[in-house]
Parts: structure tokens; C-alpha cells; sequence
């Protein structure tokens, strides 16, 4: 029994080592591509162009949604002003949400004349056709930059204005939260 034992014993060690070496074998070959299978500028070309078609796309609504936001800024100072009026009538401390609004009232108008030039921008679309596709990249590339700076140009006018009269506005509502009374059965 001890042979027959022995013999299954390097059976089975064989047929695991021959499994393991045929499992290390690759099954499909790999290969780099060569010269010949570079993809032709045009592909290149296409692919790049898409990405700058919606870059450029991005880029527009992001600045009509400036320009809807610079829009009702003086709308929304009025109605914040009155809201801070109401709350200083109750007698509860709003100086600090009322720096906040201030600052954020005192850069509107710099924040427009850097927002200003991309509508020219947008207007002239060099580079693209109406429909937004590119039509010479160079000149789509460089006004893709320009409304990006435009952009910029205009977060950085606001100075984070806005996020520290957000961040006001909570600090006054976590002050003045209505108390939680008990309920009575």
C-alpha cells in the first residue's frame, strides 16, 4: 500500500507542477505598438478637440450662471438688508452678519468689471463655430484660456466674499434657533 501510496503522492505533485507552470504561460501574447500603429494625428486631433468643445461648453454656462448671480445681487442685498433690519428691530446682534453683507456689497462692482469681458469673448467665439465645435484649434485653445481667466478673474474679485456671508448667516441661525420646547401630550 505504501507504493501505491507514494506513486498517487508524485502523481499528483507532477500534475500540480505541471499546472502551475502551464498557468504562468500567458495565454494571448502582448505586444507593444509599433510605429506603424501610432494613431494619426487626426484621431489625435479629434479626440483633443472633443475635450475642448466641452471644456468650452463648461466654460459658458459657468458664466452665465456668473452673470445670473451678479444679476440678482443687488436684489438679493436688499432683501438680506431688510432681513437684518428685522432682526435689529428685535433687538439680537447683527453686527457681524452685517460686516459679512457689507463686504460682499462693496465688491459686486469689481467683481462685474472683471466678469464683463467674457461676453465679448463668448460673442466672438474664435476658434469655434456657431455650433461650438473647433474650428481652427489654436485660436479655440486661447479663447478657452481667456474665459477661464475671466473666470478666475472674477472668484478672485469676489475675495470669498460670499462663502463668509454664508458662514455668517450660519453662525446667526445656530445663535438665534428657536428653542426646542417640549411637546405636551
Amino acid at each position: 500500500m505504501s507504493t501505491q501510496f507514494l506513486f498517487l503522492r508524485k502523481t499528483l505533485l507532477a500534475a500540480l507542477v505541471l499546472a502551475a507552470g502551464l498557468a504562468a504561460i500567458p495565454s494571448s501574447s502582448a505586444s507593444a505598438a509599433g510605429f506603424q500603429d501610432q494613431p494619426t494625428p487626426s484621431e489625435n486631433r479629434s479626440v483633443n478637440n472633443e475635450r475642448l468643445e466641452r471644456t468650452w461648453a463648461r466654460e459658458q454656462a459657468l458664466y452665465q450662471r456668473q452673470t445670473n448671480r451678479l444679476a440678482r445681487a443687488d436684489e438679493f442685498i436688499s432683501r438680506a438688508q431688510s432681513l437684518i433690519d428685522k432682526a435689529a428691530g428685535k433687538g439680537w446682534d447683527t453686527t457681524g452678519i452685517q460686516a459679512a453683507l457689507d463686504a460682499f456689497a462693496a465688491v459686486i462692482p469689481a467683481a462685474q468689471a472683471a466678469h464683463d469681458p467674457g461676453l465679448a469673448i463668448i460673442s466672438s467665439h474664435a476658434g469655434f463655430d456657431a455650433n461650438g465645435a473647433v474650428a481652427d484649434r489654436t485660436a479655440a485653445v486661447e479663447t478657452v484660456r481667456a474665459l477661464g481667466q475671466v473666470l478666475k478673474n472674477t472668484r478672485l474679485a469676489m475675495d470669498g466674499t460670499g462663502q463668509a456671508l454664508r458662514a455668517a448667516v450660519k453662525a446667526f441661525r445656530e445663535t438665534h434657533r428657536p428653542s426646542q420646547s417640549p411637546a405636551i401630550p
